[in-house]
């Protein structure tokens, strides 16, 4: 079979997210057969296909795959790593690690410090201001109420115009909504519809396809409310319970270090996300980085995926600051390639962070340091092999300062 090109599957649920994937077309077939195709108008030479068609378009002849690419186990090695903790041994219900889900308390802050009334930056599935909106709204507090959110925030159409409205009015509780796919089968099941017909409506419901006639009077038969088969009728997609367990208990432990181990937190997260770090504004302190944000909220929708992905890093690092933390600057011996540093009170930033420095050139550098100390800023060059635009990205934030330019020394100066 042979692989669709990445992007073909372009769909993106009300909640923002991608949800991963690839289509796969049979070798004695063209995926043009089954939908349109165009290159982009910035990438036309790229080899890349897009499609303005969703996938449920297609789902009747295609398979889609579901081949995820996560940060979040990279961040888990890290974080061992850093503090020789195994994430396995974490508690999912301490009780500070579940307050940053309601408040933000347990970092030490205020809401106005950090422009978030709950605790969760950088925690995976529940950082983004979709789902901190949705943990305003709600207020959990256990474990099983975080599954339930995840459900929400996965689903087509489960929380927007539809849960979401029930709870605010006070028609449901966020133990009562449906949540995941899983509900609607265990809850028919309690109002004691048979075990098939509950299991066919959660199918029907799941994909999209609303309700029949017959399964409404059904469920009405056995005094299932009205505005709970409403709320199956606007459905377009749920989320497995299975799958929102796995990533709340992801998301549980690596919340853990960010309450109990701040800085190996921090230092894992920046690591990870460092070419979007900007080093400037962090260096800076907090008012410079709230100053950056604000900066890519005023762009509107000028600010392009770059900018929209550094505003995401940078609110961590407004965060991290707001704790009483900081950012020391790029040190020609000190800092590493790519990873961020614990010191005593902060994070030490490293070469791959700083614009103009890829990686390859981040590791030349770390790699052509020795015992011996460098002459000037022509043997760092010579030893490092460094590029005229990281020379010059070095020299601005002042990894040069004191150093001679070469090596002859005047005898007359």
């Amino acid at each position: 079979m042979r692989r669709l090109a990445k992007g073909i599957e372009g769909v993106r649920r009300t909640t923002g997210q991608h949800p991963g994937g690839m289509v796969v077309v049979p070798a004695n077939h063209k995926i043009t057969e089954f939908t349109p195709v165009q290159h982009p108008a910035d990438k036309k030479d790229s080899g890349v296909v897009t499609t303005h068609f969703e996938y449920h378009s297609m789902e009747a002849q295609l398979v889609k795959l579901d081949i995820l690419g996560h940060d979040d186990p990279t961040m888990v090695r890290f974080l061992e790593d850093l503090t020789g903790i195994d994430v396995k041994t974490l508690p999912l219900n301490d009780p500070e690690t579940m307050s940053l889900f309601s408040g933000v308390e347990a970092l030490g802050v205020k809401p106005e410090d950090i422009d978030s009334n709950v605790g969760t930056y950088a925690v995976p599935e529940f950082g983004t201001g979709f789902v901190r909106q949705m943990l305003e709204a709600t207020r959990p507090n256990t474990f099983s109420q975080l599954v339930r959110i995840s459900g929400l925030s996965h689903g087509e159409e489960v929380w927007n115009n539809n849960a979401e409205v029930l709870i605010r009015e006070g028609v449901a509780t966020l133990n009562e909504a449906i949540c995941t796919r899983d509900d609607i089968m265990t809850y028919l099941i309690r109002m004691n519809l048979p075990n098939k017909q509950a299991f066919d409506i959660m199918e029907h419901v799941r994909k999209g396809k609303g309700l029949t006639a017959e399964e409404i009077q059904v469920m009405r038969e056995h005094h299932v409310p009205d505005w709970y088969i409403d709320s199956c009728t606007k459905i377009h997609y749920m989320f497995p319970k299975a799958h929102a367990v796995a990533y709340v208990t992801m998301a549980c432990r690596l919340a853990w270090f960010k309450v109990h181990q701040p800085l190996a937190f921090y230092a894992s997260f920046f690591s990870i996300r460092g070419e979007d770090f900007d080093v400037e504004a962090a260096l800076g302190g907090l008012e410079r980085i709230k100053y950056r944000i604000k900066e890519i909220d005023d762009m509107g929708y000028a600010a392009t995926a770059k900018d929209k992905k550094q505003k995401t890093v940078m609110e961590v690092a407004m965060e991290m600051c707001a704790r009483g933390f900081k950012f020391y600057p790029v040190d020609l011996y000190e800092s590493a390639a790519t990873k961020f540093q614990l010191k005593e009170d902060g994070l030490l930033i490293p070469f791959g962070s700083l614009p103009g420095v890829g990686y390859a050139a981040a590791n030349a550098i770390a790699n052509s340091r020795s015992d011996q100390a460098f002459l000037s800023v022509e043997d760092f060059q010579n030893r490092s092999g460094t590029n005229k635009t990281a020379m010059d990205m070095l020299r601005q934030f002042g990894c040069f300062d004191g150093m001679p330019e070469n090596n002859q020394i005047s005898l007359f100066g």
